[in-house]
C-alpha cells in the first residue's frame, strides 16, 4: 500500500495518513522515505482495522494515555500505532513481511 502523497502546507505535523492518502505539509518531503514508510505502516493500520474503528481506537488508546502520563508528547508516543510505527520506520523491508495487525503487539 503506497498511499497517494497529497501536499498540504495547512498541516501541523509533517505527515499524516488519512486513507488511503498521505498527507505531507511540504514538497520537500516525498523525499523522506523513512517518513513516508512510517506513514505507509499506519496505511496499513487503517486498511486492516477498515478505517473507520482504526480512528476510533487510536483516539480511545490517546485519551487513556492522556489520562496515564498527563501529557501530550507521551499520550502520543504510547499510543499502540504510534510505537510500531516509530518502533518499524526505518525499516523499509518492514511492510513486507509484517504480520496482519501486529499493532496488537505494541499494547
Amino acid at each position: 500500500m503506497r498511499g497517494r502523497l497529497v501536499v498540504a502546507p495547512f498541516l501541523n505535523v509533517n505527515a499524516m495518513a488519512l486513507f488511503p492518502f498521505i498527507l505531507l505539509r511540504d514538497e520537500e518531503m516525498r523525499k523522506d522515505e523513512v517518513l513516508l514508510n512510517h506513514e505507509r505502516i499506519h496505511l496499513r493500520q487503517q486498511a486492516e482495522l477498515l478505517v473507520l474503528p482504526f480512528y476510533v481506537l487510536y483516539f480511545l488508546n490517546y485519551v487513556v494515555n492522556l489520562a496515564r502520563y498527563g501529557k501530550h508528547y507521551p499520550a502520543y508516543f504510547n499510543i499502540a500505532f504510534e510505537r510500531e510505527a516509530y518502533q518499524k520506520e526505518a525499516d523499509m523491508a518492514y511492510l513486507g513481511r509484517r504480520k496482519w495487525c501486529n499493532w496488537l503487539a505494541f499494547f
